[in-house]
């Protein structure tokens, strides 16, 4: 309720449960924005911290995440490459958000710009 709020997405589909029990998952779907900002927060120790983040690339939401299911991150990085500045590169991450069935529910790549060692 509380990302409803804050995003004003306030369809039935996250908010009205006797209407989803009609729909085809019978049961109301997490906002996919909130799974999204959960699962790069898991991330957040895993990222050096003096790296910037230029965005995000291929984001999907595979699969449904529903009210009392248990998520969390899995990183590869994907990609390295040369920066502007000869003393940053650039590192892409490929985030995969997982539920608790061991089933990837959104995924994304997430492009960093970091100071090199």
């Amino acid at each position: 309720m509380v990302h409803a709020g804050h995003t004003g997405d306030f369809f039935p589909h996250h908010m009205d449960a006797e209407w989803c029990a009609t729909q085809p998952f019978k049961q109301r779907i997490a906002h996919g924005t909130m799974i999204f900002s959960i699962g790069i927060g898991l991330t957040a120790s895993e990222i050096n911290p003096e790296a910037m983040s230029k965005g995000y690339d291929k984001l999907r939401f595979v699969k449904p995440v529903f009210i009392g299911d248990t998520i969390h991150s899995e990183i590869t990085i994907s990609e390295k490459g040369e920066s502007k500045r000869q003393e940053y590169g650039t590192v892409t991450e490929h985030v995969e958000i997982i539920n608790q069935h061991g089933d990837v529910v959104l995924v994304c790549d997430h492009l960093l710009v970091v100071k090199k060692k």
